[in-house]
């Protein structure tokens, strides 16, 4: 069963700290985003192990493993955003149905062992593309299909936000 789109606009947590998940984005630089994804990674790994991660806590709620493969499309796709934003100027993004993709590729269904050796890779690939961002990039401008603009720094934050709020979705 499809979970209801979430239809919300989280750019607003670029300017105050998320009260679901503690998240707060004054403290992220790029920099600092590939030290926290990889310590992150093993979490991951350890919530995609239960032996419940395939099932949904209710109807409309994703389960650790819908979470995980989200996450995994996450660091793909934002990777190839950064790659965008440091080779273009002013880059722009097409749009992209998370909840569309989660049908598509039936998240639900998904073996948890290769999402978690996935979702590693695709999370030391996005860690070690940050790692390679110098200060000079920081203020880098891409836009988002919806007309949200995002300079290098503020991408950083809103993509780190996404994968910690997820974590802590699943009390991973």
């Amino acid at each position: 069963m499809p979970i209801t789109p979430d239809t919300k606009d989280w750019t607003w947590v670029l300017s105050r700290p998320c009260p679901e998940c503690g998240f707060d984005a004054s403290l992220v630089t790029p920099a600092t985003v590939p030290g926290t994804v990889t310590s992150m990674l093993p979490r991951w790994r350890a919530a995609l192990r239960r032996s419940d991660a395939a099932e949904r806590p209710d109807d409309s709620t994703w389960s650790v493993l819908e979470y995980s493969c989200h996450v995994r499309d996450v660091f793909t796709l934002f990777d190839h955003r950064l790659s965008l934003m440091l080779a273009e100027d002013d880059a722009q993004f097409d749009d992209w149905d998370q909840d569309q993709t989660a049908i598509e590729q039936d998240y639900a269904s998904a073996d948890p062992a290769e999402v978690a050796v996935e979702l590693t890779a695709e999370g030391e690939q996005i860690a070690a593309s940050f790692a390679r961002v110098t200060e000079e990039d920081w203020d880098r401008k891409g836009t988002r299909s919806n007309g949200s603009v995002f300079t290098v720094q503020t991408f950083a934050q809103y993509f780190l936000h996404d994968v910690v709020h997820h974590l802590h979705d699943v009390d991973g």
